[in-house]
C-alpha cells in the first residue's frame, strides 16, 4: 500500500506548498499531487499538522557523533553509531570523516566505509578524507607530523573506496597539479583546505579540478586587499563550492552573510564539521593525545584551538535562518539540494520530487525536528 504525507508545507522547486500530498511507494517518491486527488484516499495517509517538510540533509563533512570518532574507531558499528547519532537532526546522508592519521587508520576506514555501502547501509554516502595532503602553514587540529606529500602510492589509497563518494581535502601548494588532474580522473573530488595558497595558486588548483573549499574561512588564507587568498579565489570562482560551518563561533555570521551575497545561488553548502559529542551529553573527549573540551557548542583544545564542531544539521539551519537572514527554503536546500549537487547525486537525493528517494525532514514552527522519513519510513 502507498504512502502519502499531506497537510504541510512542502519545499518544492518553486518554494512551500501547501496544497500538495506525497505519495510514496516503498523508499521512492511516486508523485506529487493536489490533497484532493483520489490516489490520496486510497493510500496510507499521515497528516502532519501542518509542518514544514523539507529534503533530508546530506552533510559532506562528519567526523563523529554518538559518542565516537571515526579516526579512533574506524569500523562499520562505529559508523552506524555516527549515522543514528545525526539522524536524529535531521541527516539522512552523510560523508564519515577521517581527520589526519596514518595510512593504516586510512585503509582501515575506506575498507569500513566500503562495508557499509556495500551491506546497503543508506545513510553513508562515502568517505571525506580531510588530509594527509594539509599545510603545516595551517594544520588547525591536525598534527602536522602526519602530513605527507603525494607520491603514486598515496594517490591509489585516496582513490581506493570504489562505491559511493570520496571527497579529499588538500592543500594546493601542496599538491602538484598533474597530480591533481589525476586524483579528479580517478573520480575524487577534491576540496581545498588547511592551506596557505595564494590567490594564483588556488585558481590554478580550481582550473586543474578542486571543486570546492572545506570550511571557508577557517584555516586558509584570507581575503586581504591586495591579496586575495584562498578565500578571495573561492569567492571569485563562480563554480567553487564552499562548505560553511554556521554555528556562531567558527565564523562571524556577518562574515558569513557577506560570503553568501557574494557567491552565485547554489554554491554554498552546510556542513558541521561534527565530533564524537554529537547527540550525546559528553563534554570533553580525546582526538589522538589532545583533550578538547565542548563548552557552549564550542569544541576546543587546551591551546584554545578549535577542533570541529558540537553542531548538528537542524541547528546549522536554524542558525542560517536566525544568523544569516535566510529565508527556510534557502537555508534547507543550502543543507540537503547543493550537498546533493556536490556530490553528483541530485537524481537520488536532496529534493523531494517525483523518482528520488524518500527522505524527507519534518520541522516544527522553531525549526526542530519532530520527524526523519529514511527510504520512505519514518524513524524517530
Amino acid at each position: 500500500m502507498s504512502t502519502a504525507l499531506l497537510n504541510a508545507r512542502i519545499l518544492l522547486s518553486d518554494g512551500f506548498r501547501a496544497d500538495r500530498a506525497v505519495l510514496i511507494d516503498g523508499e521512492r517518491i511516486t508523485a506529487l499531487v493536489d490533497r484532493s486527488d483520489a490516489r490520496v484516499a486510497h493510500a496510507q495517509v499521515h497528516d502532519l499538522g501542518g509542518r514544514f517538510l523539507v529534503p533530508g540533509f546530506i552533510d559532506c563533512q562528519v567526523n563523529g557523533g554518538g559518542g565516537v570518532l571515526l579516526n579512533d574507531d574506524p569500523s562499520v558499528a562505529a559508523l552506524e553509531r555516527m549515522v543514528a547519532a545525526h539522524r536524529g537532526f535531521g541527516t539522512t546522508g552523510l560523508l564519515p570523516t577521517l581527520i589526519t592519521t596514518d595510512l593504516e587508520v586510512m585503509r582501515a576506514a575506506i575498507a569500513a566505509v566500503r562495508q557499509a555501502i556495500t551491506a546497503g547501509n543508506p545513510g553513508i554516502l562515502g568517505i571525506h578524507l580531510e588530509g594527509p595532503l594539509l599545510s603545516p602553514a595551517r594544520p588547525g587540529v591536525h598534527d602536522p607530523a602526519l602530513f605527507r606529500e603525494v607520491d603514486p602510492q598515496l594517490i591509489d589509497l585516496l582513490s581506493s573506496l570504489g562505491v559511493g563518494r570520496t571527497v579529499v581535502t588538500i592543500a594546493p601548494e601542496c599538491v602538484p597539479l598533474p597530480a591533481i588532474r589525476e586524483l579528479t580522473r580517478r573520480g575524487v573530488i577534491l576540496c581545498a583546505g588547511h592551506s596557505g595558497a595564494d590567490y594564483a595558486t588556488a585558481r590554478a588548483a580550481f582550473e586543474s579540478g578542486v571543486r570546492g573549499v572545506t570550511h571557508l574561512f577557517n584555516a586558509m588564507s584570507p581575503l586581504q586587499s591586495r591579496d586575495p587568498g584562498m578565500v578571495g579565489a573561492a569567492l571569485d570562482d563562480p563554480d567553487c563550492w564552499c562548505g560553511l560551518v554556521v554555528d556562531g563561533h567558527h565564523v562571524h555570521p556577518a562574515t558569513l552573510r557577506v560570503a553568501v551575497a557574494a557567491k552565485r545561488r547554489g554554491r554554498m553548502m552546510l556542513v558541521t564539521d561534527a565530533m564524537s559529542c554529537v547527540g550525546t551529553s559528553e563534554t570533553s573527549f580525546m582526538l589522538g593525545a589532545e583533550r578538547v573540551t565542548c563548552v557552549d557548542g564550542v569544541c576546543k583544545t587546551a591551546d584554545g584551538v578549535l577542533a570541529g564542531s558540537a553542531l548538528d544539521m537542524a541547528s546549522a539551519v536554524r542558525n542560517s535562518v536566525r544568523l544569516l537572514n535566510l529565508p527556510l527554503d534557502e537555508a534547507a536546500r543550502m543543507a540537503a539540494t547543493y550537498p546533493a549537487e556536490f556530490l553528483g547525486l541530485s537524481a537520488e537525493r536532496g529534493r523531494i520530487a517525483e523518482g528520488l528517494r524518500a527522505d524527507f525532514v519534518e520541522l516544527d514552527e522553531g525549526l526542530r525536528v519532530q520527524q526523519v522519513w529514511e527510504g520512505g519510513r519514518p524513524q524517530l
